[in-house]
């Protein structure tokens, strides 16, 4: 392979321009009123790259957006990539404190935004701010959009490298303010391919994405979809109502990128329309656990859909992915190690750990991001060089491993508690809460300060029924003291439980 042939798919925006050589009149993202195909992408972005370098933004600017997920995103991230500008996505609701810290952190040339709050503060930082509905004029292709052209394009705009800075991926802090993992081109597209290998996502799949583009879980739905073919149907952000189902056979969606929350909703929606059978034929899950229960009833409820479990975090895109349906033959497990990487458990000291011992999971590979932005110190801590050579990733979760190189998750540090003088895992006691009949979804909030752990659950049960049947899960020790009953879990904007809302929702019953 020659340096050209090499360098010709090094970058993110050569996914597209591949994808547009190949596949052109294919559909490559839509929503529920709109679609681009691969070609029409690909064109928008070079004229989404000329745009920018006319704004002034150049090599190492950073590129904020701010809104909702429409077609014109991936057009918005793959003309970034082009003028070698890291891009960041953020919620359409990050507003106030939050939205402020982000633009004094990262210091964006310009900040693409729908709401007049995030113009005006970005303006009085000295950014230069576009409303979204300018911008979609410079983010739609041409009236006849031509496949990128074979020469070296990245030439014309600024050349960006493999290791590079491809974007800012801001994750939420439990203790502190945001924080941004940079990721190079070369370590997100080789997640990228890692992760197309194991989930065979085709060319005539389309892959409903119910995730905010901001969670790196549903922004690299795009990236797949543009290596594989496949078409990225957008939907509503961690979607948990009834209109779930309606657009997944809407759209004939083939594959359902889930958070456990959405799978949650999606086993209930059934359970109601029993006559109602959408055409998935694969489930994918990272971010939490996912309930046994769950599964059990969506493949009761879809004959043929297959399930892949995963692991990761975004400080590495993904760690590990089960097989097909893996999680039947080897129950409690979350995936083996991507292709060209390890996962492996450390004691205190950061020595391995054999085969069966409890200890904090660390990844090692192409996979493992750069860093925080302009945290050295928290990366130092985080990825740690390894006899002064070697990085790896903390996780900060732990986990054992078995004799076959599955990874078992026990529980992130935070989640792991002291109750009545024994350890305790969040994650365990929230799965037994979830086999007493009538319990929809549980969480638990571990100990703090004078405050016993709360157990939070859904469904049409009394609150110490539910902490009596669970001794037939667990042991007595590991169960709260204390049981609520709510109408629905609190979610974050990744549907994710939000522990903040819940310990105030909890508190109130």
């Amino acid at each position: 392979m020659t340096y050209r042939d090499q360098a010709a798919t090094s970058l993110l925006h050569h996914l597209i321009d591949e994808a547009a050589r190949r596949w052109p009149q294919r559909t490559a993202v839509s929503t529920n009123d709109e679609s681009l195909t691969h070609g029409e992408v690909a064109a928008a972005s070079l004229r989404a790259a000329e745009w920018l370098r006319g704004l002034g933004v150049r090599r190492g600017d950073r590129v904020m957006m701010v809104g909702p997920s429409t077609v014109r995103v991936p057009v918005l991230l793959y003309a970034a990539s082009r003028v070698g500008a890291p891009f960041s996505l953020l919620h359409q609701q990050t507003r106030g404190r939050a939205l402020i810290h982000v633009l004094d952190d990262a210091e964006p040339t310009l900040l693409v935004a729908d709401s007049q709050e995030a113009l005006a503060l970005a303006a009085e930082r000295g950014i230069r701010a576009v409303h979204v509905d300018q911008a979609d004029e410079h983010l739609s292709p041409p009236s006849a959009a031509p496949l990128p052209p074979e020469e070296d394009v990245p030439a014309l705009f600024g050349s960006p490298l493999p290791v590079d800075p491809m974007c800012l991926i801001y994750t939420s802090g439990t203790t502190s303010a945001p924080k941004a993992v940079v990721s190079t081109h070369q370590q997100a597209l080789f997640a990228v391919r890692a992760i197309r290998t194991a989930l065979d996502y085709r060319l005539e799949d389309i892959v409903y994405c119910p995730l905010p583009l901001s969670f790196d879980y549903g922004m690299y739905q795009l990236f797949l979809g543009a290596l594989s073919g496949a078409r990225v149907h957008l939907g509503l952000p961690a979607e948990v109502g009834p209109t779930l189902l309606r657009n997944l056979v809407g759209c004939g969606a083939t594959v359902l990128a889930a958070v456990p929350a959405v799978a949650a909703t999606l086993a209930r929606l059934l359970r109601r329309s029993p006559e109602v059978t959408p055409r998935l034929r694969l489930l994918t899950n990272t971010g939490a656990a996912m309930p046994a229960e769950t599964l059990a009833e969506l493949r009761a409820a879809v004959p043929g859909m297959r399930v892949q479990l995963m692991f990761g975090l975004t400080e590495c895109k993904r760690a590990a992915i089960m097989p097909p349906d893996g999680d039947l033959a080897h129950p409690g497990a979350c995936g083996r190690a991507l292709p060209g990487t390890e996962v492996f458990a450390v004691d205190a000291k950061g020595d391995r750990l054999p085969p069966g011992e409890v200890g904090e999971l660390v990844v090692r590979g192409p996979n493992v991001m750069a860093g925080y932005w302009r945290r050295p110190e928290l990366t130092a801590q985080r990825f740690p060089l390894r006899d002064g050579l070697f990085p790896q990733l903390c996780t900060g979760d732990h986990g054992w491993l078995d004799e076959e190189g599955y990874i078992h998750f026990v529980g992130r540090l935070d989640d792991l508690y002291k109750e009545r003088g024994f350890r305790v895992s969040a994650t365990e006691v929230e799965a037994a809460a979830r086999r007493v009949a009538g319990v929809e979804q549980a969480a638990v909030l571990p100990p703090a300060g004078s405050r016993p752990a709360l157990l939070a659950v859904v469904g049409e049960v009394v609150p110490q029924d539910v902490l009596t049947a669970m001794r037939e899960e667990i042991e007595e020790f590991k169960i709260p003291r204390r049981c609520v009953v709510l109408e629905e879990l609190p979610l974050t904007r990744n549907g994710k439980v939000d522990r903040d809302l819940l310990l105030a929702e909890a508190t109130r019953v």
